[in-house]
């Protein structure tokens, strides 16, 4: 039987940090206000990185830290609801910085979820034959698509990029999969909406490029439907929670993650949360997030992670894996 399994993993973030209290100087809003509420003490901003920039910077550490060749890569997988065209795809212009000439490339747009989504997609490629290899990113620059006149969302989110090689296996990798979408709630979260805007409409058009929540909303389905897909995804693994070394939830709310653990009874110290660090990345938390715990040896061979995440769509997805 074919598997995928992690073969490394890397990560970028811009080098330019914005504090809560930098942030109080634009916005009605207070280090305390945004620490309470979120748990988020400051994030990485861009000062002129494009997503595929940044994308770019994660892959190539990727390949530095698995000693690998971007000839030999067969696919690259971009998820980002942040692009920096509608055409050509991030993904594509990725694959143009890395001289990774050999292989296809395309963008996925499951916003937060989308790193999950994107590594249930390459893994399918791997395990039904069509490639050997694949490359997956989370990438985002969300501090374009920012209202810095709303403090409810403008104090949440962060620039960044993380992602892994996944390579083709005989045993381990990915043991369980849950994705999910639930489009009748899309617009609790959205971005960037175009309009149909031509010379034969004469109907006046205001595009909106920016951001917008609604955070109970999000707040509600999240801690709702994340809870499930974690259990669900322990059954149907056969493995039981207390084998599981780490859960690496999307990092939006560390709030979200305390009731999460609470619903599961899975204990909050095996959650692994760097929100105070990085603030909301979209689909890159969770690379992000699981290459700083690569780095900092917490994970070896052959142990348990479970990898879970929310987001707009209204989406929702999780990975059990064997490393």
């Amino acid at each position: 039987m074919i598997f995928s399994k992690i073969k490394c993993t890397g990560s970028y973030v811009p080098e330019k940090i914005v504090t809560n209290d930098m942030l109080s100087q634009y916005v009605d809003t207070s280090d305390e206000w945004i620490r309470s509420r979120s748990g988020i003490e400051k994030r990485h901003f861009s000062e002129g990185e494009n997503t595929s920039d940044i994308a770019a910077k994660a892959a190539l550490n990727i390949l530095k830290d698995g000693n690998i060749n971007a000839l030999d890569i067969e696919l690259i997988i971009v998820a980002t609801v942040s692009p920096d065209y509608t055409t050509p795809s991030t993904a594509c212009l990725v694959q143009s910085k890395i001289g990774a000439v050999n292989a296809v490339a395309f963008d996925l747009s499951a916003a937060c979820s989308g790193f999950i989504f994107g590594v249930s997609t390459a893994d399918k490629f791997i395990k039904n034959g069509v490639y050997k290899n694949a490359l997956v990113i989370g990438a985002e620059v969300l501090s374009k698509h920012l209202n810095f006149k709303d403090r409810s969302t403008c104090v949440l989110f962060g620039d960044g990029a993380g992602g892994v090689f996944l390579e083709k296996a005989e045993h381990g990798g990915i043991l369980a999969e849950e994705i999910g979408s639930d489009g009748n709630r899309g617009m609790s979260l959205t971005c960037a909406e175009k309009k149909a805007s031509h010379i034969f409409n004469t109907e006046l058009v205001e595009e909106d490029n920016f951001l917008h929540m609604d955070g109970r909303a999000i707040f509600d389905f999240a801690t709702r439907q994340t809870p499930k897909c974690i259990l669900r995804l322990i059954e149907k693994s056969g493995i039981c929670a207390e084998q599981l070394k780490y859960v690496i939830p999307h990092q939006a709310n560390a709030r979200i993650v305390e009731i999460i653990s609470r619903k599961t009874k899975i204990p909050l110290q095996k959650f692994y949360m760097n929100i105070a660090e990085y603030s909301n990345t979209s689909a890159a938390t969770i690379p992000i997030a699981l290459d700083q715990m690569m780095k900092k040896g917490l994970l070896q061979q052959g142990d348990y992670i479970l990898m879970a995440g929310f987001g707009g769509g209204l989406t929702w997805g999780g990975l059990l894996i064997k490393m």
